[in-house]
């Protein structure tokens, strides 16, 4: 679950929590809907912030309350919803997939960024590296180098530049000396600071690092971009996902958060400009992504 600010005494944060995170009864009854967000900021405590907004939006234009919980990998928010700990999660559409795959969850929005509902994938370098295009790092320029993926629920970070390398011939194991599995933000902080030699990460989290200061946009060299993919999903779990009355309102409470900004701009992050209704179809790229490495059986 995530964690309210440190206050003096539990009672207290419990009670600011529940203020927070949940509608008045008066305004809200109902089962608690639990609201999983993968770890979209550098912390858990930047990420509940970030989000408390929207889990607030959600609960009033549902009538029910909403938890919010940061999930700090993707491959246990998908986990989470598939086995019912979440009943709404916002997550990368590899988790999606997987989610829908195992458990049948099901997607109702994505997210629009500079109001588009795709990203890129890529991967990153350090000007010292001598690594100046992809095939140096596929050739024996890279055989022997470091190389970070993130972890095996996430889209851009291990999916589709696993995808590549195996389009490549490329078993990243054998190719490099060390490879590892981190967190997105820690990828970009390692690379730039040269203690790692590549690594991979996608276009809205690099942004949002420089345009935070948390990197430099010279020490973090982008040698490989993907093709477009489909954005991060906001999916339901199977049984929640029956209920077509509630899935319509929940697509149009998501709807309502574009023309919102204006008014209430803190309710998505910077460059997040809303939501789209969507459909299982638009993460077919990922899906056969997914059959293609392996990493999904096919039914």
């Amino acid at each position: 679950m995530s964690t309210p600010v440190t206050r003096r005494t539990a009672t207290r944060a419990a009670l600011l929590a529940a203020a927070a995170l949940a509608v008045p009864a008066a305004r809200g009854q109902g089962t608690p809907l639990r609201f999983g967000v993968g770890l979209f900021q550098p912390d858990k405590d930047r990420n509940d912030a970030t989000y408390r907004p929207l889990a607030q939006h959600l609960a009033a234009r549902l009538g029910r309350p909403v938890q919010l919980r940061t999930v700090d990998s993707w491959e246990g928010l998908a986990k989470s919803l598939a086995n019912g700990e979440t009943d709404i999660a916002l997550m990368g559409p590899w988790g999606y997939v997987l989610a829908n795959h195992f458990a049948g969850a099901q997607v109702v929005s994505t997210i629009l960024y500079d109001g588009k509902p795709e990203y890129f994938a890529m991967i990153v370098t350090h000007p010292g590296s001598g690594l100046q295009t992809v095939q140096d790092l596929l050739g024996a320029k890279g055989r022997g180098r470091s190389f970070a993926f993130g972890d095996k629920g996430s889209t851009s970070g291990y999916l589709i530049p696993l995808h590549f390398f195996q389009q490549q011939g490329i078993d990243p194991e054998k190719h490099f000396a060390r490879v590892l599995y981190t967190k997105h933000q820690a990828i970009q902080t390692q690379v730039t600071a040269g203690q790692l030699d590549a690594g991979a990460d996608y276009n809205r989290n690099r942004n949002a690092m420089i345009e935070q200061g948390l990197i430099q946009a010279e020490r973090s060299k982008v040698i490989w971009q993907s093709a477009p993919l489909p954005n991060d999903a906001v999916a339901v779990r199977e049984a929640l996902f029956q209920d077509k009355a509630f899935v319509q309102r929940l697509q149009a409470a998501l709807a309502e958060v574009g023309p919102l900004l204006k008014t209430q701009p803190q309710l998505l992050p910077a460059h997040y400009t809303g939501f789209v209704a969507s459909d299982n179809g638009f993460y077919k790229p990922i899906r056969d992504a997914g059959l293609a490495t392996g990493k999904l059986a096919p039914k």
